[in-house]
């Protein structure tokens, strides 16, 4: 038996990304596409912009969505995250977040859900960046406290969060690695006299633009020499297998009956 999938926010380009890589997974299956209730895309197809009949339509009835669903992957807004949290608890439906700029509640809403049933969150479900969380954390941790820090991220002109949720848990591992916390050695902005950078900081600089999908680089700069550490996305669809990947670890976790919180460390064995 296939795995039942709803997606949030199909009429996205990240909704449609997942759309498709459900359809070409055999052991998946597309169950519900929700949008919110004023979406053009709204009793479509979900499969219409992509060139396929899916036979499933787009609605806004989340609780009649969630009904017929195993797993719910959300990359929406905090706002319609946090509802459909509360929807997936009330149904027992697993979830897998890929929604960025939570505030520290909304994550607190997180964490107390993960009680009840199984969650991926993660701020980018892409494979090759977790691969990059794993090494950032490796390389702060062996470069030492003379090596400064520095992030620098760039995303399309539509993102609304900076930084990045990539970009700061990029600058979580980092600041693992190097026995600091990014809450007291975070530094978001620098304009005017400055003076000397304080060591220890991890800075962050925030670059918008274009259709550019992500781009991330960690910068460990020491004297002589300077390490980089990048990933860059081409395409949406490597955000879209990760999240099915994420799908299917809470989809086993459900049946097993297990609740609790993960990360795409854990759904990819690196923890």
């Amino acid at each position: 038996m296939s795995l039942r999938i709803a997606i949030a926010g199909v009429g996205g380009r990240m909704g449609q990304a997942l759309v498709e890589a459900t359809l070409d997974a055999p052991d998946l299956s597309l169950a519900a596409a929700l949008d919110v209730a004023e979406s053009p895309a709204l009793g479509c197809d979900a499969g219409e912009r992509i060139g396929r009949t899916t036979g499933v339509m787009v609605g806004h009835d989340l609780d009649a969505a969630l009904a017929r669903a195993d797993v719910l992957i959300d990359f929406t807004r905090p706002e319609g995250t946090v509802v459909h949290l509360a929807a997936c608890t009330r149904h027992h439906v697993a979830m897998v977040i890929g929604t960025t700029g939570l505030d520290d509640s909304q994550r607190a809403r997180i964490t107390e859900a993960a009680r009840e049933i199984p969650i991926v969150f993660a701020p980018n479900m892409s494979v090759g960046v977790n691969v990059l969380v794993k090494l950032v954390t490796m390389a702060a941790r062996a470069l030492g406290e003379s090596y400064d820090i520095e992030i620098v991220e760039m995303h399309h002109r539509h993102k609304v969060d900076a930084p990045s949720g990539t970009a700061l848990h990029l600058g979580e591992a980092a600041a693992e690695g190097a026995g600091r916390t990014l809450a007291e050695h975070g530094v978001y902005t620098r304009h005017g006299h400055t003076g000397e950078r304080k060591p220890g900081t991890i800075g962050f600089a925030t670059l918008r633009g274009g259709d550019v999908v992500g781009e991330h680089t960690v910068i460990f700069a020491g004297a002589g020499e300077r390490v980089e550490l990048s990933h860059r996305a081409s395409s949406r669809q490597n955000f879209a297998a990760g999240a099915l990947r994420a799908a299917r670890f809470v989809g086993a976790r459900r049946d097993a009956g297990h609740a609790g919180l993960a990360d795409m460390l854990d759904v990819l064995g690196l923890r």
